[in-house]
């Protein structure tokens, strides 16, 4: 008898462990990073536009909101643009957010310890 594969990533963040990390944090750290990540969108519309982004959101935002990150706008951009955009581009910006964490003397990994 042959068993049945399971996909070895449940959720689309599941396959790097660098944006897996920022996500949990991002989960359970939303008031504190919020700054963090509205820099991450101010980043992003420097690229494109605060027009854009707006536009894409409300095209992906979903009805009922009832995902742990749906409760905060800038969240949930946030975490919406990174399910986006390409792999190579979440994992750039994960590094990214957690450089930026550590040059604000933020350790993550004291941040993942307490989780």
């Amino acid at each position: 008898m042959e068993q049945e594969q399971q996909p070895k990533f449940k959720r689309w963040y599941d396959y790097d462990p660098v944006l897996l990390q920022v996500i949990n944090m991002l989960k359970d750290y939303q008031s504190e990073l919020r700054n963090q990540a509205e820099v991450f969108l101010l980043k992003i519309e420097e690229r494109v536009s605060k027009e854009t982004i707006d536009k894409f959101y409300e095209m992906v935002k979903p009805i009922s909101g009832n995902r742990w990150y749906d409760k905060d706008p800038v969240i949930s951009k946030t975490v919406e643009l990174l399910r986006v955009v390409p792999p190579e581009v979440q994992k750039a910006a994960a590094e990214h957010f957690l450089k930026t964490l550590k040059d604000l003397g933020i350790n993550p990994e004291d941040i993942n310890k307490n989780t």
